[in-house]
C-alpha cells in the first residue's frame, strides 16, 4: 500500500466518521457511536468505583440521584440511562464519563451550601455528556493514532510516538477546552433553570472554587479545576447568562445542608493513613513502614509508595482469595509478557506465610524492569506487594524495598485501629457571635478556620443570624 493511498484513507475516515451533535445540530467528528459510548461508560464505571470507592450513605446517594434525575428530562439526551454517584473522596471534584455516568465527591458536597449549587454542577456534567465532549476528544485522539500510523510509514522516527493511551480510567484525565467549558456552563444553567433550580448558584460555587484554588496553590488545585479550567472571564460569562427572574427562585439551602450533615470530612483514616513514617489500615488491620522521604498515594484499590527521585515504586494490593500463594502468584505472573524468572523463595514474615518471585520484564523503551512480587496470606486476603525499578538501579533501592516488606504485619494496637474520621456537622448560630468565635467555641483548629469559613461561603468576621445553620468540623 502506498503512502498516498494511506493518506487518502485517513481523509476518507474523517469524512465518514461524523455524527450530528445533539446540542448544536451540527455534524462533527465522532468515531464512537452512541452504543459504543454507553459500552465505554459501563466498562469505565466499575474502574472508577474501585479507584475512589462510593460513599456509604444511602440517604445522601438517593438525594443526589433525585436532584440529578430532575435535570434529565430537560437535557438534550434524556433517553440515556443516567447514573449519579457520590464518591468517597475528599478531593473537590465532579465529572462525567460517556454514556450517562455522573460522579460527585463528598469533598465537593462539603463545599456546597444549597440544592441549586448541586443541581448546576450536575447540570454542567450533563452538558458534557449531551454535547459529547469526551467522545469528541477521544475521537480526535483515535484519528491522531491513525494519522501517526500513516506518518510512521513516511518517517521512521515518527513510529516511536505512534502509541496512544487506552481509554478506561484515562477518561478522568481528559482536560476540557475553554469552549467545552463555556458550553457545559450554558447547558448547566439551561437545565437547572428548566428544572426550577436557581442557576445563579453556579456563580457561588465557582467563586468558592476560585478562592479554594488560591488557598491551595497551583501545585494542589482542587480536582475539578484540574480538568475544568476556571477563570474570572468564565465566571463573568456565567453571570451574564442569568436573568432577573432567576434571583427569585428558591435555592434549597435547608434540604441540602441536612443531607450532608455528619458526612466524613477530609481523609478517612479507616481506609488508611500515614503517621510517623508508617502506613496504617484499620479496616484491613495491617501496618508497614515507609522509607524517609518517600511519597504515598492511597486509594481504595491500592497503596503506592514512590521514592523521592520517582525512579522506584512499591505497590500494595489486596484481594479476597482462597487460592494457594503459588497458584495465585502464577496467575499474576502470567500477565507479564516477556518475563524472566530470577529468584523464588517462601519465607515467613512476622508470622505470615509469604511467597516471593523476582522477575526481569522488558519494557517498550528498551529498559528492563525488575519486579519483586511478594504474596502474603493474611486471613481471607492475599496481599500483593510489588517492588519496582529498572533492573540496573534496583539494587540501590533494595534496602528500602526489603525494609517495607519485612515491616508488613498485623495491626493490633487499638489506638490505631479505632481512629475515627473528622465529620462535617451543623450547628445553629445563637446570633451576635462572629464566625471565628463560633469556630473557636467548637474547638476547630485555627489553621482550619479560613477553609471552613469558605465552606460556609462567609468571611470569618461575618455574624450569622440567630438560628442560621453553620458548618463546623469535629
Amino acid at each position: 500500500m502506498t503512502k498516498k493511498i494511506l493518506v487518502v484513507m485517513v481523509c476518507a475516515l474523517w469524512l465518514v466518521s461524523c455524527a450530528v451533535n445533539p446540542v448544536t445540530g451540527k455534524r462533527e467528528l465522532s468515531l464512537i457511536s452512541e452504543e459504543g459510548e454507553i459500552a465505554m461508560g459501563k466498562e469505565t464505571d466499575p474502574q472508577i468505583r474501585q479507584q475512589y470507592g462510593t460513599y456509604d450513605n444511602a440517604a445522601l446517594a438517593a438525594y443526589v440521584a433525585r436532584v440529578g434525575s430532575r435535570l434529565v428530562p430537560y437535557s438534550h439526551r434524556p433517553q440515556l440511562a443516567y447514573s449519579f454517584q457520590v464518591l468517597d473522596s475528599p478531593v473537590v471534584n465532579a465529572f462525567a464519563v460517556p454514556g450517562g455516568f455522573v460522579y460527585i465527591t463528598r469533598g465537593a458536597l462539603a463545599m456546597m451550601n444549597t440544592e441549586s449549587e448541586l443541581a448546576v454542577v450536575l447540570g454542567h456534567e450533563l452538558g458534557h455528556i449531551a454535547a459529547r465532549h469526551s467522545v469528541r476528544r477521544l475521537s480526535s485522539m483515535m484519528l491522531l493514532q491513525v494519522g501517526l500510523a500513516v506518518a510512521s510509514t513516511i518517517s521512521k522516527p515518527m513510529a516511536t510516538i505512534a502509541g496512544v493511551a487506552g481509554v478506561g480510567i484515562q477518561l478522568l484525565y481528559l482536560k476540557f477546552s475553554r469552549d467545552d467549558e463555556r458550553q457545559a456552563d450554558a447547558l448547566g444553567i439551561q437545565y437547572s433553570r428548566a428544572a426550577s433550580f436557581n442557576p445563579g448558584q453556579m456563580v457561588n460555587f465557582f467563586a468558592s472554587l476560585q478562592k479554594l484554588g488560591d488557598m491551595s496553590g497551583k501545585s494542589s488545585l482542587p480536582g475539578f479545576l484540574s480538568t475544568h479550567p476556571l477563570s474570572s472571564e468564565r465566571i463573568q460569562n456565567v453571570t451574564a447568562m442569568l436573568t432577573e427572574a432567576d434571583k427569585a427562585v428558591p435555592i434549597g439551602r435547608e434540604a441540602f445542608l441536612q443531607s450532608i450533615n455528619n458526612i466524613v470530612y477530609g481523609e478517612d483514616p479507616r481506609q488508611g493513613y500515614v503517621e510517623n513514617n508508617a502506613f496504617y489500615h484499620p479496616s484491613l488491620r495491617f501496618v508497614f513502614a515507609i522509607p524517609q522521604g518517600w511519597k504515598v498515594q492511597n486509594t481504595p484499590s491500592q497503596v503506592t509508595l514512590a521514592s523521592s527521585d520517582e525512579q522506584a515504586a512499591f505497590v500494595l494490593q489486596a484481594e479476597k482469595s482462597s487460592e494457594g500463594l503459588e497458584a495465585y502468584a502464577a496467575k499474576t505472573a502470567s500477565e507479564l509478557e516477556g518475563r524472566q524468572l530470577l529468584h523464588t523463595e517462601s519465607p515467613t514474615i512476622n508470622g505470615l506465610s509469604t511467597f516471593i518471585q523476582v522477575y526481569d520484564i522488558p519494557s517498550q523503551d528498551s529498559a528492563t524492569l525488575r519486579a519483586r512480587l511478594s504474596f502474603i496470606r493474611k486471613g481471607e486476603m492475599i496481599y500483593t506487594l510489588a517492588a519496582l525499578s529498572q533492573a540496573n538501579t534496583f539494587g540501590g533501592y533494595d534496602t528500602h524495598f526489603k525494609g517495607i516488606l519485612r515491616s508488613f504485619r498485623e495491626l493490633t494496637d487499638p489506638a490505631h485501629i479505632n481512629r475515627a474520621p473528622q465529620r462535617l456537622k451543623l450547628i445553629k448560630a445563637s446570633g451576635g457571635q462572629s464566625l471565628q468565635d463560633i469556630f473557636k467555641a467548637s474547638g476547630i483548629k485555627q489553621d482550619m478556620w479560613p477553609k471552613v469559613a469558605l465552606m460556609n461561603e462567609m468571611e470569618l468576621t461575618a455574624r450569622p443570624a440567630a438560628g442560621q445553620w453553620v458548618k463546623i468540623i469535629q
